[in-house]
């Protein structure tokens, strides 16, 4: 199966939710990596790729544990050859 770009922007309004949030991707199946993007200090998005992840369940524990949440992309990773 192919690698997917996932982007899920994540209501995060301090550190700790943050911590939170990325601690519920990390441990959810199929994610090889993770990154909080956004502007300057209001790093409201989390970039997942991975093979086999269940970006809707795991928008719903985002949704439950942490904040609202919006799915704004999937897509294929592309590849980096160096």
């Amino acid at each position: 199966m192919a690698k997917k770009k996932m982007v899920l922007e994540v209501a995060m309004r301090c550190k700790t939710c943050q911590t939170k949030a990325l601690q519920i991707v990390a441990e959810t199946h199929g994610v090889e990596s993770l990154a909080l993007e956004g502007e300057d200090s209001l790093k409201n998005q989390v970039v997942v790729i991975g093979t086999d992840v269940d970006v809707t369940g795991l928008t719903k524990s985002l949704r439950k544990k942490v904040g609202h949440t919006e799915i704004k992309s999937v897509s294929d990773a592309k590849e980096v050859d160096d």
